[in-house]
């Protein structure tokens, strides 16, 4: 066994490498983009109603404190050690940060934008599909960004409950047939793709952004700079002639 090569992955795992990178994306991409549907809506409800959002603020953050393996642990008596009990403590947590990002974002839109888009005929939903979501964009992407990259770590703790953590099934496999390569595959790719999905990540908001200046430094000077402006770029700027 010591004589195993980087790549050649303990046959107890029933997996090849590629195909653990494929779990481990899939545990951790998953979560992000359920907690991402929920806090969309749910946090427009914040912005709309105020009072709201101190309490699910509250609530999301009581969640977050919850050590994962304990949360791991509370759910295999509903979801045993399946997949399924590793991604809904990763929902919560994408929800803890994405919330506020959302609710950050939509509430950075100028009430002179919102006055000129109702003054140009924009209902409710336009105004948000329109107008403020584009707007929120930076900030939303900021955290999609920790969401991401909070999850692709959080995954290998799922190792420790049927053998359900991708990549981090290769911890335990290191100390159990005594090979060092193991840890370090695991360690170095997780690593790996928490960068390569976050340049993907940054890649996708200056597609949707094409108006914002390209650094994230410069962007967060342009999204500043936008929150205190009388105007909303994206959307006003094509009708403004």
């Amino acid at each position: 066994m010591s004589g195993a090569g980087f790549f050649d992955i303990p046959s107890d795992l029933q997996s090849s490498y590629l195909g653990l990178i494929g779990v481990h994306i899939e545990e951790a991409l998953i979560p992000v983009a359920i907690g991402l549907a929920i806090a969309l809506p749910l946090g427009q409800l914040c912005v709309r109603f105020s009072w709201l959002y101190a309490p699910v603020l509250w609530v999301t953050t009581v969640l977050y404190a919850i050590p994962s393996l304990a949360f791991f642990i509370f759910l295999i008596d509903y979801t045993g050690a399946t997949r399924t009990t590793v991604m809904i403590p990763l929902t919560v947590y994408s929800l803890v940060l994405l919330v506020p990002a959302i609710v950050d974002g939509v509430r950075s839109v100028p009430q002179e934008t919102l006055s000129a888009a109702t003054a140009m005929g924009f209902g409710p939903v336009q105004r948000y599909l329109k107008i403020q979501l584009p707007i929120a964009v930076p900030a939303i992407i900021a955290g999609l960004r920790v969401a991401v990259a909070s999850s692709i770590s959080l995954v290998s703790i799922g190792a420790l409950i049927g053998n359900q953590g991708a990549l981090g099934n290769l911890l335990q496999d290191a100390i159990l047939y005594h090979r060092s390569n193991l840890a370090v595959n695991s360690v170095v790719t997780t690593a790996a793709l928490a960068i390569l999905l976050d340049i993907a990540l940054v890649l996708l908001r200056m597609a949707l952004t094409p108006w914002m200046p390209r650094s994230d430094r410069a962007a967060r000077r342009a999204a500043r700079t936008a929150a205190v402006e009388p105007t909303a770029r994206p959307a006003l700027e094509d009708t403004t002639v």
